[in-house]
């Protein structure tokens, strides 16, 4: 791979760009003498374009062009994302064709099929929204809940990138429900395709001040980064621009040309033709708060505070990145690191400079390298910042000191510091349905609540008067929205992306195969006599592209064939550790076979406090591979039956043939009936 790295060099002193992301044709490439200038040498106004000196000997010129995927010929010929995808819209049929369907993406829609049924396909669009930090105002909560019934399959769908997903939209619909959705305070524009995606902050609506910058820091980069060439509205409100008046920060950093990072006169300043070589991830947070999965992002955004708290810069880290393809090596997950720190004022133009720095040296001719990571990878980071610091005009200072970082979910009730409260709920796998679906709407509608969407695939309901908690917990309790305490901690960490029957990228079950899999990993816990309270985070995908980012779980499964997976292990709690693959093509059926002996294991010989993540680590693949080779089951002292719940065998043995019928344990449908009575018993009592 290194080999074929468009616009890698060899010097990481040297800049060479073998095509230049954004112009319609790639350079040819030099034959004879060259002559290379590294990059401090170059005079101090010297543009980016002029990093590279070649003298050539006269030969007959090659008029041959770098290679590039279809997906950027699409693009080049798109007239900035509106043909033919406007064309193939208003044509009868239910489906849309190969360069619209690439081109619908910008616009936040998937193309799928019902995988589920056979013979004529069924065509229908997923569409994603766009909400940095996840904010979602009440007005757009209702809209998508109304579209969800009215258009889709009847559920919302919470992502791990803060944002909804509709499911089962028909081509004739898309424009009633994408207007809908624009008319309603909200936007698809970017959730999908090869530029900016939803920039992730801390869901909390804290007014804290470095939580609120966090907060406006990712508002600011989603709007410089958003496609200005107008097509979005041209074709889903016939050109009417619906859109509140942006920061004159942001305005002045899009415009500004000091370092040539922009087209001149392009309708896309920043983006030009052809966009981004993939898709672009940003995440902004605090320090210690890591509820963003910080490493995993193209770019992540740490706001640094002086000793009197006020705001007054950021870390940024580059390079994180999930997806992979199966069997194919040089393709890897790959955590984030440190780039430098830059004053608050320049964050924008920093920004800024990465995101040319991907556009003009990404791969364009194999998507599946085209990641910002590989590049990284490639160049090494002391390369990437130099080429970088030419489009950001100034060198980016040391990278500051942080703390230890934490996983934080906000369930529960919490103060927000204005004197209102907020409430997160666990919603598993984002899945907003049925009569959980109902509540939230008539709470929500009545109390006139704001919302948040948090990258675990939960919700938060904002701005809470003290007064209105007690019928709120009630109202939640009563359709299953039980307060953390009550809910299995397996669940609580959990993810799943949504995988078949939907997704055409999927070759195994995630979200509808996760319940039965947390269900039999806790029956395991309680086989080998983990504690109720200990937990593993555990991440299910149906394809190896990451999206419920598996590669960063304690216990990653990888949908790696039908009803099979690859198993990873060695993520940590904090979601600062990159997990390994430990075994391939398990099959859903024999997990317990490898998770008796593991986590067995991890409770006679961890270090105290260890995680499980931490200890597959600390004991090595090879140790660990062989105690699932060698294990023969439990000793008989640790599987003999468990009486602690119960007063005599004869209620054992009737609350364990109900449990069987919910393919649970007696322990834990025992657990269960417990916890939901204390539930109840609390919901009774007064504040």
């Amino acid at each position: 791979m290194a080999a074929t790295m468009v616009g890698a060099a060899k010097d990481p002193a040297v800049q060479i760009h073998k095509f230049l992301g954004l112009r319609p044709v790639g350079l040819a490439p030099l034959r004879g003498s060259l002559r290379v200038s590294p990059v401090g040498s170059l005079p101090a106004n010297s543009s980016s374009s002029s990093v590279i000196t070649a003298v050539s000997t006269p030969i007959k010129p090659d008029t041959s062009e770098v290679k590039r995927s279809k997906v950027e010929l699409f693009k080049e010929q798109s007239n900035f994302l509106r043909f033919p995808l406007n064309e193939e819209l208003q044509t009868e049929t239910p489906n849309i064709n190969e360069a619209a369907t690439q081109l619908i993406k910008f616009h936040g829609s998937y193309q799928q099929t019902n995988r589920d049924e056979r013979g004529v396909k069924s065509y229908q669009f997923m569409l994603r929204t766009k909400n940095p930090c996840g904010k979602v105002p009440n007005q757009l909560y209702l809209a998508m809940d109304d579209l969800a019934d009215e258009f889709g399959i009847g559920t919302l769908r919470l992502t791990t990138r803060q944002t909804f997903q509709l499911h089962g939209i028909v081509k004739k619909n898309l424009k009633t429900v994408m207007s809908t959705i624009i008319r309603s305070m909200g936007s698809t524009l970017g959730a999908c395709g090869d530029l900016n995606r939803n920039v992730l902050a801390p869901a909390a609506p804290y007014t804290k001040k470095d939580y609120v910058y966090a907060q406006e820091t990712a508002d600011n980069i989603a709007a410089l980064l958003t496609p200005q060439s107008g097509a979005y509205y041209d074709l889903w409100v016939d050109g009417e621009k619906i859109m509140s008046a942006e920061p004159p920060e942001v305005v002045e950093a899009r415009n500004d040309n000091s370092h040539g990072t922009n087209f001149p006169d392009s309708p896309e300043p920043i983006y030009g033709t052809q966009f981004l070589p993939r898709k672009f991830k940003v995440a902004v947070t605090v320090p210690t708060d890591n509820s963003v999965d910080i490493l995993t992002n193209d770019v992540g955004v740490v706001v640094i505070s002086d000793s009197d708290g006020e705001p007054k810069g950021f870390n940024i880290y580059v390079g994180g990145g999930m997806g992979r393809t199966h069997r194919l090596e040089t393709t890897f997950p790959r955590l984030g690191e440190p780039l430098g720190y830059v004053p608050k004022q320049d964050i924008l133009y920093a920004i800024k400079a990465i995101v040319v720095t991907q556009r003009e040296n990404g791969r364009r001719d194999d998507r599946k390298y085209s990641r910002m990571k590989y590049l990284i990878s490639e160049w090494g980071i002391d390369k990437f910042r130099s080429v970088v610091e030419q489009y950001y005009g100034r060198k980016f200072e040391p990278f500051q000191d942080l703390p230890e970082w934490e996983f934080k979910d906000y369930l529960g009730w919490h103060e927000q510091g204005d004197g209102a409260m907020f409430c997160g709920l666990h919603v598993d796998n984002g899945r907003i349905g049925g009569k959980m679906k109902t509540t939230l709407r008539e709470i929500i509608e009545k109390y006139s609540l704001n919302v948040r969407l948090t990258p675990n695939q939960n919700i938060i309901l904002c701005d809470i008067r003290r007064s209105w908690r007690r019928p709120i917990t009630t109202a939640l309790a009563q359709a299953g929205l039980l307060h953390p305490r009550y809910v299995d901690p397996l669940n609580l960490t959990s993810m799943a992306c949504p995988a078949l029957p939907l997704c055409p990228l999927a070759i195994t079950e995630a979200e509808r195969g996760i319940p039965d899999i947390l269900k039999r990993v806790r029956a395991v816990f309680d086989k080998v006599g983990l504690k109720y309270n200990e937990a593993v985070v555990i991440r299910i995908t149906g394809c190896p592209n990451g999206c419920a980012r598996p590669y960063m779980a304690e216990l990653g499964l990888v949908g790696d064939g039908p009803n099979s997976y690859q198993i990873w292990l060695g993520g940590t709690p904090n979601q600062t550790s990159l997990a390994k693959c430990f075994m391939n093509r398990v099959k859903v059926q024999d997990l317990e076979k490898i998770m008796e002996p593991l986590f067995y294991n991890w409770k006679r010989k961890r270090l105290q406090g260890e995680s499980f993540g931490s200890f597959s680590t600390r004991m090595g693949f090879d140790k660990l591979q062989e105690m699932v080779e060698k294990w023969d089951g439990l000793p008989e002292s640790v599987s003999r039956m468990n009486l602690k719940l119960f007063a005599d065998r004869q209620t054992y043995e009737a609350m364990d043939e109900l449990a069987r019928l919910q393919n649970k344990t007696a322990h834990q449908l025992a657990m269960e009936v417990i916890r939901n009575y204390v539930s109840a018993q609390q919901n009774g009592k007064s504040e």
